[in-house]
């Protein structure tokens, strides 16, 4: 739990823009993650936060609980992959590092997704693609791929504590989309490629 905690809790878009010299959490949204990055540091080094951070939630989900079961001399089992998968999403909403304010977990939650259930993750992104292209809304495409996600663990998999550690996590990526369904309400959130307004809250 610690170790995947802590693997989920790299704040790789931060530490990207440090190497620009640039603070992501005084620009843009504010936010540390993948979105934030492309919009503040570019796209290139947006899509490596994005990858990155996808990494993380995979690493943890997939190599944590086999590693542990090599030196512990016992059995790499579901249970522990669930464990390690949200330990590392939660890691990457509050990290340590950052006074426990990180990003909202996409990215993270897409690379745990692919360990756990690689069909719902894909069509999952496949889904955060089509809504994207037909809303420009990064927001609007990540809230209903994570409605989406754990429906397609459901369908492709069946594992019931599976759907259900995956359904939390997706209604707590959500929840940290607050912000932006609050500026969906009022008409204030801002599309893609459309110049940003004001500093989100």
């Amino acid at each position: 739990m610690v170790a995947s905690y802590l693997i989920g809790s790299l704040p790789s878009g931060y530490l990207a823009g440090k190497a620009r010299g640039i603070d992501v959490r005084a620009a843009g949204s504010g936010n540390i993650g993948a979105t934030n990055a492309v919009r503040v540091l570019g796209k290139p080094i947006g899509i490596c936060v994005f990858v990155v951070d996808g990494v993380k939630g995979f690493a943890a989900a997939k190599w944590v609980p086999l590693l542990a079961a090599l030196l512990f001399s016992g059995s790499a089992t579901q249970n522990a992959s669930l464990v390690a998968g949200a330990c590392a999403i939660l890691g990457h909403m509050y990290p340590c590092w950052l006074k426990f304010k990180g990003g909202k977990g996409i990215a993270t939650s897409a690379g745990v997704g692919m360990a756990w259930a690689p069909v719902a993750c894909l069509v999952a992104l496949a889904t955060w693609g089509i809504v994207f292209i037909c809303t420009k809304y990064v927001s609007v495409a990540s809230i209903v791929a994570a409605v989406v996600l754990p429906l397609g663990v459901w369908l492709f998999h069946g594992g019931p504590a599976m759907t259900w550690v995956m359904g939390l996590i997706a209604a707590l990526a959500i929840y940290k989309h607050k912000a932006n369904i609050r500026r969906l309400l009022e008409g204030t959130e801002n599309r893609a490629g459309k110049p940003k307004n004001q500093p989100a809250p």
